[in-house]
């Protein structure tokens, strides 16, 4: 019975650690669709998202350290590690990232056609960490 209830609290600790390591908050302008569109990318490959509308991006950006080269419409933070997410970073990347907390924080600079909430992912996104090298290719 011990050994089961053992079994039960790891099971249980491992799925709230994996709930946190999943929980995104986003900032984003509230008349942006697209943004919205990686909302929806990011949801449905299992992060739980929580989005902020709010006119004032360049505070947003400012304060969580966005180098302004690789600025993009929407800034999201992983809330466990405090990694920025910026623009429409693909989550096979968010995910990779999680696993380095090394990495500050990545980027799609711009609004790139081929990225989630712009388009459909052709296997040439370049998603740069903030240093400007590259981080992952989707």
């Amino acid at each position: 019975m011990k050994l089961w209830l053992a079994a039960a609290a790891l099971a249980t600790a491992s799925s709230f650690a994996h709930a946190a390591g999943t929980a995104i908050t986003v900032y984003q302008d509230p008349n942006c669709g697209c943004c919205t569109g990686w909302v929806e990318h990011m949801r449905k490959s299992g992060f739980d998202v929580t989005a902020i509308k709010t006119t004032d991006m360049a505070s947003v950006k400012q304060k969580l350290g966005v180098p302004s080269q690789l600025g993009s419409c929407h800034t999201g933070v992983i809330k466990a590690t405090g990694q920025v997410i910026e623009g429409h970073v693909p989550a096979n990347a968010v995910k990779k990232l999680i696993t380095d907390a090394s990495v500050k924080g990545v980027s799609a600079p711009g609004m790139p056609l081929n990225a989630p909430g712009m388009g459909q992912l052709d296997g040439n996104l370049i998603t740069v960490d903030f240093t400007g090298k590259a981080f992952s290719r989707d």
